[in-house]
């Protein structure tokens, strides 16, 4: 970690492309590194050596990518033609992220490159957007990973979407604007603006290959972003709180934990602790993307160094906070939405004893449901529910949840209350 710590100088919010496999995300993923770094707006996101992802931590330049040890989502861009290779992983499946600036903010990106990692990083709590890119091929439409994908964005609280037209250069002009009609439906079904959203059309190969008009394409949907996504809240003066996502050992390091600042500001020397597993230790180094930081604020993909903590103590699913602030939980009430089989969700009504598995943060805990005297908590309906866990997670007031089984979404809930004396059996 002897390179010189960035200092931030621009509002962070975090953005991700989503769409259809094969719809052209990660390609317009490289034109955007592409096109911001030709202007010098775009920022060197290297390989981390706390990740284990560089040899030598070095930033990757902007026109060459080191493709040593990045992982297969770094090779995907790299292989897009002509593309910008400066990317990194971010340590949870394949789901890849580059960093750059535009005039006004600084932007991490999410790129998961399948459905499936896109379902995975949202459910989780891998990818906690601020606003996506909703990729949608000008010649193919509205495809059913499309529908799927808007519709988990809903429910995990997404709540700015821009689209990009993707190869609008190939694309018919009256078949275009028929699926941006249907674009614009399909959002508006799913409680998003869409009458008003900018749809951007773009071509990721022709602004790769330098074509003005489509570098002017991709330079209008970051625009679009920049005004149409606003700045998030941030609690940046409460208790720290980072939900880990990943865990790793360094060699002659120490024990690495990487996840997004929740809230509050983490530095080098901070005293942490993993709630309900009695590790409390301090904070000895930190970086984001590869880059040393002073510093970690919320909306930050971290990767924090931590002194003396085994590999085993810590794993997905704990939370990295400031020590007192937070205390794990088995039971709490809620108020769920449960999802309608025409949104995919059940077909028949949830009743008391039903066990689900629950994502709270980046924890997957199964646990049983109380519906109380409503005796029964139909689909398309909104419940008030008590929920036990089956171990204990850091739980507050507000959080937010989704419940899945058999592979896919059925509810979504806001914790109401976690009192700290259990409830009564």
């Amino acid at each position: 970690m002897s390179e010189q710590a960035f200092v931030r100088t621009k509002p962070h919010l975090t953005i991700g492309t989503m769409g259809h496999a094969g719809h052209g995300k990660t390609t317009l993923t490289a034109a955007i590194t592409r096109v911001l770094s030709t202007q010098v707006r775009s920022t060197q996101v290297g390989s981390t050596q706390l990740l284990g992802t560089s040899g030598s931590g070095a930033p990757v330049p902007l026109d060459r990518g080191d493709r040593g040890d990045r992982g297969e989502q770094g090779d995907r861009i790299d292989r897009a033609p002509d593309a910008a290779a400066h990317c990194a992983t971010s340590g949870i499946g394949h789901v890849g992220h580059v960093e750059y600036e535009t005039d006004t903010r600084h932007y991490a990106h999410v790129d998961p490159p399948g459905h499936a990692d896109f379902v995975k990083s949202m459910v989780t709590g891998a990818a906690r957007l601020d606003g996506a890119v909703l990729v949608v091929s000008a010649p193919d439409g509205v495809m059913p990973q499309t529908a799927d994908q808007v519709l988990l964005a809903r429910q995990v609280g997404v709540e700015h979407i821009v689209v990009a037209l993707t190869k609008a250069d190939a694309g018919d002009a009256d078949l275009t604007e028929l699926v941006e009609l249907q674009v614009r439906e399909l959002l508006s079904r799913h409680g998003y603006a869409g009458d008003t959203l900018p749809v951007v059309r773009v071509s990721g190969l022709r602004a790769l290959a330098g074509d003005p008009r489509w570098v002017g394409a991709v330079e209008a949907l970051l625009d679009a972003v920049d005004t149409y996504v606003p700045l998030p809240e941030r609690w940046a003066d409460a208790p720290f709180l980072l939900p880990v996502e990943h865990v790793r050992t360094v060699a002659g390091s120490g024990t690495v934990v990487t996840g997004a600042v929740e809230r509050g500001t983490v530095r080098a020397g901070d005293p942490v602790e993993v709630p309900g597993t009695g590790v409390r230790t301090l904070v000895t180094g930190l970086e984001i993307s590869g880059v040393p930081r002073e510093s970690a604020e919320p909306g930050d993909s971290v990767a924090v160094l931590l002194r003396g903590v085994p590999r085993e103590a810590v794993r997905r699913g704990h939370v990295l906070a400031e020590p007192g602030s937070v205390r794990p939980r088995r039971r709490f009430t809620a108020r769920m939405y449960l999802l309608s089989a025409a949104e995919g969700g059940r077909g028949t009504p949830v009743v008391t004893g039903h066990r689900p598995w629950f994502h709270l943060r980046t924890a997957e805990v199964a646990g049983g449901i109380d519906v109380g005297a409503a005796a029964v908590a139909r689909p398309g309906e909104t419940a008030t529910v008590t929920v036990g866990l089956d171990r204990e997670v850091p739980l507050e007031a507000g959080l937010r949840f989704t419940v899945r089984e058999g592979g896919r979404t059925v509810g979504a809930g806001t914790v109401i209350e976690a009192p700290d004396r259990p409830f009564a059996d």
